[in-house]
């Protein structure tokens, strides 16, 4: 990273000798390594702003990882967020990704497929990025107001409040009126992975945001579901009697 300003990534893991290796390894690639053992040191660094990546364990003294990861997906939303941890559950994988992790490994993994991984994420963060400043129209969709610069979404001139996942799985939606994808088409374009056994926090997504967004959540007029194929954004709403 010759005549760069060095990524700054912030590892929250109590395990030292799993965070000595981390960093080891992410400084062989030129990254800027801050290591801390536990939650509430972690928390006042990430207050403090300025991480281009954030990699942290589930369980750790004081604030957990789940609750340190929601915290940093509000304060930040682009930045990449990676979970290891030694809970394997499916449970504690669709949970932290619905928090707004990115990826999630669980212990024992490979350093190289942790670097590959978080190379990729920023690879991704950066496509995102650059997509979103070239095109940053204000989307309109009879009432429905979807502003990605500001990422913000107003229904009916009201503000509807979103969670960063929620926005960016909204805002590829409308992106693509009329275009039907399946969940693991989601799970790659929005999410950034494929893993099958994910798909249902795709459905979690749009369960949520049908409740914000639609008139009656249990008739849906603007995300639709196709059925045996996946959903799909109806740009067009029938105007209210």
């Amino acid at each position: 990273m010759t005549g760069v300003t060095a990524k700054k990534i912030l590892v929250v893991e109590d395990d030292a000798d799993i965070a000595d290796l981390l960093a080891l390894h992410l400084r062989d690639e030129g990254y800027d390594i801050t290591h801390v053992g536990d939650g509430n040191k972690g928390v006042a660094l990430l207050e403090n702003g300025g991480w281009d990546a954030l990699i942290l364990d589930l369980m750790l003294p004081g604030i957990d990882g789940l609750e340190i990861c929601r915290r940093a997906r509000n304060m930040a939303r682009y930045t990449p967020i990676i979970i290891i941890s030694a809970r394997s559950s499916e449970i504690h994988r669709v949970l932290g990704l619905e928090l707004g992790a990115d990826d999630y490994l669980a212990k024992p993994f490979s350093m190289l497929e942790l670097v590959a991984r978080i190379k990729a994420l920023f690879r991704r963060q950066e496509a995102m990025i650059s997509a979103m400043r070239m095109d940053a129209g204000v989307l309109r969709f009879a009432g429905l107001v979807i502003d990605p610069i500001a990422r913000e979404v107003h229904l009916d001139r009201k503000p509807v409040e979103l969670t960063p996942r929620e926005f960016d799985l909204l805002y590829f939606f409308a992106k693509n009126p009329g275009k039907v994808f399946s969940r693991m088409s989601l799970l790659n374009q929005v999410w950034g992975y494929q893993h099958e056994g994910y798909e249902h926090t795709v459905n979690t997504h749009i369960n949520r945001l049908r409740i914000k967004i639609e008139r009656n959540p249990a008739e849906p007029e603007r995300l639709l579901t196709v059925w045996g194929k996946g959903y799909k954004f109806s740009p067009a709403v029938e105007s209210a009697s």
